[in-house]
């Protein structure tokens, strides 16, 4: 691995052909998908369809990343992140580089789907991440480097799922990755020890990066600067207490903070679905006299109150899978 050069691993063109040594499984690379510390992903053509293959820097890495998927497929539940396929080496006139392939999670990154579909999802999502983390730390490990990067949506129906697991940590030691904006050590609100703390930390980073999509820097104030963030956006004001006590490492487990996800969820929507009744209720009062008018308005207002009973309907059933 010493003759390996970082630049022979990240500038892979598209159509380049490679056969695992071992196992002899053609690959065909289409594009990058994305590089870190440890190696770059790519998408892949392979026998059994497209694939993502990571493409490695060193074994030793390579090796711990593997044994994390190998772990998450036996934890019960929700499949926690991408399945694994192969493990191999390929062989090049410069060296050995090792590789393990993965399944590809083709969907929306989480700003665009967000963007696209509206703010109602964010509290879905949350749910989901929360009890995906719960199971993980259970499992013993701390996902760690936890970031909109290394998230996506697949569907339908809609659903979170993690895309790169290179910053897991076991429990109880050092994070071995971690990016500024999510991580508590660069705002002052904790260590970086692999706890279940410092994911949720950066559950509530993620929350808010949402509603700034443009990342911004400390200032030095640490929870003061976030919280003021938290009060400018009327989104974030819905989870400000949440958001706060995560920020703050007030929740001893993502099952407790998922529990107060839910509750919030379920006041706003029955807020928005009893305010609807009265409004409808309102009108027919009001507007009898004009018989028409009243008949369109009660019209959009009906349609609008069926399609916040569909929501409600549809979190109790994502809530109902997830539990």
């Amino acid at each position: 691995m010493s003759s390996i050069k970082k630049s022979q691993v990240c500038n892979l063109p598209p159509e380049t052909k490679l056969i695992g040594k071992w196992h002899k499984r053609p690959y065909k690379i289409v594009r990058e998908l994305g590089n870190g510390a440890t190696g770059t992903v790519y998408l892949a053509d392979s026998p059994e369809g497209l694939v993502a293959i990571k493409m490695g820097l060193n074994s030793m890495a390579i090796t711990s990343e593997v044994n994390v998927l190998k772990h998450f497929s036996k934890v019960q539940g929700q499949v926690l992140g991408p399945s694994l396929i192969d493990v191999d080496d390929w062989v090049t006139p410069e060296g050995t580089i090792p590789f393990y392939v993965m399944e590809y999670l083709n969907g929306q990154d989480l700003f665009t789907f967000v963007s696209g579909k509206g703010s109602e999802w964010i509290g879905i999502f949350m749910v989901q991440l929360l009890g995906d983390l719960d199971r993980l730390h259970q499992a013993g490990w701390v996902f760690g480097d936890l970031k909109p990067d290394n998230l996506i949506i697949v569907g339908p129906p809609p659903r979170i799922r993690w895309l790169d697991v290179g910053g897991t940590t076991l429990l109880g030691r050092s994070v071995k990755e971690y990016t500024e904006f999510y991580d508590r050590g660069y705002w002052g609100l904790g260590t970086r020890k692999a706890e279940p703390t410092y994911d949720l930390f950066a559950v509530a980073m993620i929350i808010i990066n949402i509603c700034y999509q443009n990342r911004f820097e400390k200032n030095g104030e640490g929870i003061k600067q976030l919280k003021e963030k938290i009060q400018r956006k009327p989104i974030l004001k819905q989870y400000d207490i949440i958001l706060l006590n995560a920020l703050q490492g007030k929740y001893e487990n993502a099952q407790l903070m998922k529990k107060e996800v839910v509750e919030s969820i379920s006041r706003s929507t029955n807020a928005t679905v009893h305010n609807n009744k009265k409004q409808i209720i309102r009108k027919k009062q009001v507007d009898k006299p004009k018989r028409r008018g009243k008949e369109k308005t009660s019209g959009i207002m009906e349609t609008f109150l069926f399609a916040s009973f569909l929501l409600l309907a549809y979190i109790l059933y994502l809530f109902g899978q997830m539990m």
